[in-house]
């Protein structure tokens, strides 16, 4: 288990993590979310004894990384599949890492296998693909058959059948029980992927829970076709729902559950086509957690302005 305990790490004036506390628990896939600069990378750093902490602890089943013994062994970590010698071949780059912390050669052999780059093992790194990095990266990872698994990013640059393959991995290393805390962007893939979440923004938490629990608190669209869509449209923004027409017939209202506008469909004598409740994505619910967190914003609008 990872337990990160009142973490907070600053450079300087800038405070990177604030008071930061949660568990990473064995036999689930943990993902961690939160906007660009937030400080995921940081904490993940800080972890793996990359960035000493200012304040608070990050210990790995009870002791800072610096004080596991064969530390590639107990943690497998992918923060940056670029961070290889790009002259090495992608098997003696393992070689070198196996023969650190006393790892039989043969099980270089057997990580490449599971990768997929068996075929490429000879080749130099450099040359590698961003795809092939990741999966170069991952071997590494996994290369001392470790409980604790950290990656930052690991599906960048792979092609679906590669997601879907790093998927799956997660998915097994968690069901022997291992612990797997994995970093991403991608809500899509984090819906599919992982148990249990973690959101956090300017370095501190935001919450935590299942997809399910996260998703379940953001606001909801119900979709809605009936005989008068202009009146339920009216009706129901005076009870302050956000709505929006899609066509003649049909409505999308937002915050509203599919009971309070059939209710107020049946109040107003007006007939249902149809009410089609659709729950917020993962995405949808990230946006509105971390909506005042984000550090980065621009407008998507692509027209500069222009001065006489």
């Amino acid at each position: 288990m990872i337990h990160i305990e009142h973490l907070t790490k600053r450079y300087g004036d800038v405070t990177a993590i604030n008071d930061l506390s949660f568990d990473v628990r064995a036999g689930v896939v943990t993902g961690f979310l939160g906007p660009n600069g937030s400080g995921k990378s940081t904490t993940m750093r800080v972890i793996l004894g990359l960035d000493a902490p200012s304040k608070g602890t990050a210990t790995i089943n009870g002791k800072a990384y610096a004080d596991l013994k064969s530390p590639l062994r107990e943690v497998g970590a992918l923060l940056d599949a670029k961070a290889v010698h790009p002259g090495r071949s992608a098997r003696n780059h393992l070689l070198s890492l196996a023969a650190s912390n006393k790892i039989k050669a043969s099980r270089v052999d057997e990580v490449l296998e599971i990768v997929g780059l068996s075929g490429v093992a000879k080749k130099r790194a450099g040359d590698f693909s961003l795809g092939m990095g990741q999966r170069l990266g991952i071997a590494a990872a996994i290369l001392g058959d470790p409980q604790i698994l950290l990656f930052d990013e690991p599906v960048n640059g792979l092609d679906p059948e590669g997601i879907r393959w790093v998927r799956d991995l997660f998915r097994s290393l968690a069901n022997e029980g291992r612990t797997v805390f994995v970093s991403s962007h991608l809500m899509s893939e984090m819906a599919l992927t992982a148990d249990h979440l973690v959101v956090i923004g300017r370095g501190h938490l935001i919450t935590q829970g299942s997809v399910a629990e996260l998703t379940a608190n953001a606001k909801s669209t119900v979709y809605v076709r009936s005989s008068n869509p202009n009146g339920l449209a009216d009706a129901l923004r005076s009870k302050k729902f956000e709505v929006s027409a899609n066509n003649e017939q049909s409505l999308s209202v937002i915050g509203a559950t599919s009971d309070e506008v059939g209710e107020l469909a049946h109040e107003l004598g007006i007939t249902i086509l149809e009410l089609t409740p659709e729950r917020a994505s993962l995405e949808e619910a990230f946006m509105e957690l971390t909506a005042d967190e984000v550090e980065y914003s621009g407008s998507p609008s692509t027209k500069k302005a222009v001065t006489a």
